[in-house]
C-alpha cells in the first residue's frame, strides 16, 4: 500500500524533491550514465550540481520503471548541461547527462526545436 502512495506521488516530478534526494546523496547511479559521461567527458560533480541549480523543462510521467524528466542545469564551469532522472519514490535514479546542442535546442536550452 505504501508503495502504490509513494509512486503516485512522483508521478510528475518536482524539482524541490529531486533536489532534496541529490542533496541528500539518495542517488543511483546507472551503467547506462557513466558510459555516457567518460564519452563526453562530463563530471558526476557536473551532473550534481546541474541538477542542484536547475529546472525541470520537460516530464515524462510514463516512462518505465519510474517517472522521470529533463533537467536544465548549469555545471561547474556554468556550461548548460540537461539531465534525465527518474525516481521512485526514494531514490533518484540517474538515466544520462549530455551537453545539448543547439541545432536542436532553442537558445536558452529548454524548448525542442521542431
Amino acid at each position: 500500500m505504501l508503495e502504490i502512495k509513494i509512486i503516485e506521488r512522483v508521478k510528475i516530478l518536482e524539482i524541490e524533491f529531486i533536489k532534496e534526494l541529490c542533496r541528500n546523496k539518495k542517488i543511483r547511479w546507472t551503467n547506462h550514465i557513466f558510459v555516457r559521461l567518460v564519452q563526453r567527458g562530463i563530471s558526476m560533480n557536473d551532473v550534481t550540481t546541474a541538477i542542484i541549480n536547475g529546472e525541470i523543462i520537460e516530464n515524462y510521467p510514463d516512462d518505465y520503471p519510474y517517472p522521470s524528466c529533463l533537467i536544465l542545469g548549469l555545471t561547474v564551469n556554468n556550461k548548460p548541461l540537461h539531465v534525465v532522472c527518474g525516481t521512485n519514490g526514494i531514490e533518484l535514479w540517474l538515466i544520462t547527462a549530455y551537453y545539448p546542442n543547439a541545432d536542436m535546442w532553442s537558445s536558452d536550452f529548454k524548448t525542442r526545436k521542431e
